[in-house]
């Protein structure tokens, strides 16, 4: 697999297309960071990384949160920064994800942070993914 970030973003895409409650994938550092930032936003209800005996690098299990009448909290997530195409912003550059209602995910000299925290912190990275 060529970028994990990637396939967890469609895995957790796919899932709350399909109404599901949970999903699971193989486990990285940087993608619990990612799915600790998606937590404290709000947008899912709660992830853990379970070691595992079948898996040596273990799992992460998001579990999804819906509104109070089973309405998608995460209507949109996309990918920014690829291999193929890296994606970089200056402090002063760093975008509004659908005029402030949305949410940017960032790389930066100081770890995985959203966009707001990157403008108040005054330093700048790579965007990895924007969620709505």
């Amino acid at each position: 697999m060529t970028d994990p970030i990637a396939d967890m973003l469609t895995r957790v895409r796919n899932a709350v297309r399909a109404r599901r409650v949970r999903v699971d994938m193989p486990a990285s550092r940087f993608k619990a960071e990612v799915a600790r930032i998606l937590e404290q936003e709000g947008y899912i209800q709660s992830f853990k990384v379970m070691e595992g005996e079948d898996t040596p690098q273990g799992v992460i299990r998001i579990v999804l949160k819906y509104g109070p009448r089973g309405e998608d909290v995460i209507t949109g997530l996309e990918r920014v920064s690829r291999p193929g195409r890296r994606v970089y912003f200056g402090r002063d550059d760093v975008p509004k994800v659908m005029g402030g209602l949305g949410t940017s995910i960032l790389t930066t000299s100081r770890g995985v942070m959203t966009g707001r925290e990157a403008v108040k912190a005054g330093i700048g990275g790579e965007v990895l993914c924007n969620i709505w």
